[in-house]
């Protein structure tokens, strides 16, 4: 089920496109007859930059691009330059060389990044969650880093005890 007719209606939009320009792997039903629900759907694109790999679909809608092996360099620079959002991304991988450079790569295109996990199910209090780019400013709620959005720190700095001379022994004469 998604929250409400507005929703439906984005989501079935984004699978009628999908079964328009794309593969649908599994799923891709719609049913709003009674309340709003979508299949669990798994779409395939040849086309790494196809809308569905794009935008925030916030439904049961997966899109996967499959990148030729000998090109992750290349892959790693389409995903962080594909789309405007960056909430969350992941990567699985054997060989730290390709976390390593997945994880600097990828620094501005998710503001949760996971490794050989999956990329959903932050729990607010445990993990701090928050999207950088167009999704969002990166406050991480769940956490300080959120309360520093709000605050606007200042120091202060009092003595007691106040010199008496401002010389330095370099501005001496010799």
């Amino acid at each position: 089920a998604v929250i409400d007719k507005k929703s439906f209606d984005k989501i079935s939009e984004y699978l009628g496109d999908a079964k328009k320009n794309a593969t649908i792997v599994a799923g891709g039903g719609a049913k709003g007859d009674e309340g709003y629900f979508i299949e669990p759907t798994i779409v395939e694109t040849k086309d790494p930059s196809y809308r569905l790999m794009c935008e925030e679909i916030f439904g049961p809608v997966v899109t996967a691009y499959a990148y030729p092996d000998n090109k992750w360099h290349e892959t790693l620079e389409i995903v962080d330059k594909t789309s405007p959002y960056a909430l969350t991304g992941a990567i699985f991988a054997t060989e730290r060389k390709a976390v390593r450079e997945a994880t600097s790569a990828l620094r501005n295109a998710a503001g949760n990044f996971y490794i050989n996990d999956k990329p959903t199910g932050a729990v607010v209090g445990q993990q701090p969650f928050g999207g950088g780019r167009a999704s969002g400013t990166n406050d991480k709620a769940g956490s300080i880093l959120n309360l520093m959005r709000w605050i606007s720190p200042r120091a202060i700095k009092e003595t007691f005890a106040p010199a008496r001379a401002f010389e330095y022994p370099f501005m001496s004469e010799e």
